[in-house]
């Protein structure tokens, strides 16, 4: 398996890949970082952009990641929103956890968020669902379907109570 290869292929998995806490907020479009490959105070934002970065790019697809290397003589994250507005971050002899944490707080959407988006996305109109406060009140009104016997009587081969007397009678 050659994605196995190369330093920490744990970070290649799909279970490590979902396991990350940072969803950004749907305004943020492009998040950048900029930092050194040399020097002690970017040594955490050396490791969060190991070991963090691909889980951020997994959980947030729709967010433009870009890495800027050896062009400042401090770390930081500069992320653009939708309106033209920039927040900067400074990470600067910050480690990855915290880094990871202040981002949480800062550009990360809470818990109660995530909770009524998953409520939502569970929620979606799936052909399959019928009853109750969904789309369609009965199975009868999909096509295909046998329609409703308080509607159209249904046939005697399909009535349980002709196939339960035809077994009593043998």
């Amino acid at each position: 398996m050659p994605f196995m290869i190369g330093p920490s292929p744990i970070r290649r998995t799909l279970k490590y890949l979902e396991a990350g806490k940072l969803i950004l907020k749907d305004a943020i479009h492009i998040f950048s970082i900029n930092y050194n490959t040399h020097g002690s105070n970017h040594q955490g934002t050396r490791d969060f952009v190991f070991w963090n970065l691909p889980q951020i790019k997994y959980k947030n697809p729709a967010v433009q990641v870009i890495t800027f290397r050896n062009l400042t003589p401090t770390p930081f994250i500069r992320c653009y929103y939708g309106n033209g507005k920039t927040m900067l971050i400074d990470v600067d002899n910050k480690s990855k956890d915290d880094i990871l944490q202040h981002l949480c707080q800062v550009v990360g959407k809470t818990q109660d968020q995530l909770e009524i988006e998953n409520i939502i996305r569970r929620k979606q109109d799936n052909p399959a669902n019928f009853g109750v406060g969904c789309s369609k009140s009965c199975i009868c009104t999909v096509p295909n379907q046998v329609p409703c016997p308080g509607i159209v009587p249904l046939p005697f081969h399909m009535r349980g109570k002709t196939k339960n007397a035809k077994k009593n009678e043998m």
